[in-house]
């Protein structure tokens, strides 16, 4: 059953156009994720769902409620729709208990609250006041705030970014937990990519005001449909090719293609740095490259590699291994685990080419 609709969706601050046709889909009980560089229109999105800003065109509706069409809006107060924004806004002077239960008849107040305290795991600490939890427990308690009145969607706008790192990661492996137990269709607006493929049913990637790609963490993440959502969606190595129906012939090989994936003549085709095998003796389709950067991470080691001038291969490769690191300067050599997959004309992306950005090494 389809929860909210997007429909050819425009909405402008302005002079200046932000949202260009919008198209969206998110299924009732589904967590879904919208992710998108800054500036790409993805905070706007929540906002003209949630009432706050107009559309220009376009429909939004939920559970077959038009809610903007350009023409008319019905108010945000109408909408059953929760909104947590990134801070928590919570009330500093009220307890946790007065800040969940805001805005509910005095009546239902008390029950509530005890079972949305005991839904994020908060029990016991209803008579805190903001200042004394941590800021997981803040987030909580926002969550549970807005789950209150029992709303048909959520809206979640990036709300684990004050969050150290590792407190973040647990923060929202929680949160996720709590919307499925409850049942929540849920939206989350981040730029993290992490982020939205850990938490999500559905990711719609967000570029320059449109969805350029809609699907499963795992399809985008091993399916992306062009270049750049292959690099925004994480580190990917593209080579040129000659697709010849389900194959591609590349300077690493004759690779399959991903399943269901058909194509003829020159094209990019993405390897995700998992896939380059590295060994020290040569074999079958290997090529050779040397080891021009080692960065350990804590979970493997990120290996650049330059390759030998081969025609088809960017200036860096880059694998990601378990194994011990390798030294400066060694000579390697590189062979591909899995399918390939393509993400268009060669021809049309020329920075392909272009070796890939270093990350910060994890500390």
């Amino acid at each position: 059953m389809t929860g909210l609709t997007i429909q050819d969706l425009y909405a402008s601050h302005g002079r200046t156009q932000v949202l260009s046709g919008v198209d969206l889909t998110v299924e009732k009980g589904s967590l879904a994720c919208v992710l998108g560089p800054s500036g790409c229109g993805k905070s706007t999105l929540l906002r003209v769902i949630a009432g706050f800003h107009p559309a220009t065109r376009g429909q939004v509706a939920l559970s077959g409620r038009l809610l903007d069409d350009g023409r008319s809006r019905l108010p945000a107060e109408r909408r059953r729709i929760g909104y947590v924004p990134q801070d928590g806004a919570l009330f500093p002077h009220l307890t946790v208990a007065a800040n969940i239960g805001f805005g509910l008849p005095r009546a239902q107040r008390a029950g509530r609250v005890a079972e949305l305290l005991d839904l994020v795991g908060l029990a016991g600490l209803g008579g805190r006041h903001p200042h004394q939890l941590s800021g997981g427990q803040q987030q909580r308690v926002a969550l549970a705030r807005a789950l209150a009145p029992q709303p048909e969607l959520l809206l979640l706008d990036e709300p684990f970014a004050a969050l150290d790192a590792a407190l973040r990661s647990d923060v929202r492996a929680e949160v996720a937990a709590t919307l499925r137990r409850a049942g929540a269709t849920a939206i989350l607006v981040t730029h993290d990519q992490d982020e939205a493929l850990s938490f999500a049913d559905t990711i719609a990637v967000m570029r320059d005001g449109r969805i350029a790609q809609t699907g499963s963490p795992q399809a985008l993440y091993r399916e992306p449909a062009d270049a750049r959502t292959a690099r925004f969606l994480g580190e990917a190595n593209l080579l040129t090719a000659e697709l010849d129906g389900s194959t591609a012939s590349t300077a690493l090989g004759v690779l399959p293609l991903t399943e269901g994936s058909l194509g003829t003549g020159r094209q990019l085709v993405m390897l995700r740095p998992r896939q380059l095998q590295l060994a020290s003796l040569p074999g079958g389709d290997a090529v050779r490259a040397e080891v021009v950067r080692c960065l350990f991470r804590g979970h493997d080691y990120r290996v650049e590699l330059a390759p030998e001038t081969v025609g088809g291969l960017p200036e860096r490769l880059v694998a990601y291994t378990d194994s011990a690191p390798f030294e400066i300067g060694a000579q390697v050599y590189v062979q591909v685990s899995g399918a390939a997959h393509p993400v268009g004309d060669a021809a049309a992306e020329p920075a392909a080419a272009r070796p890939p950005a270093t990350p910060v090494p994890a500390r």
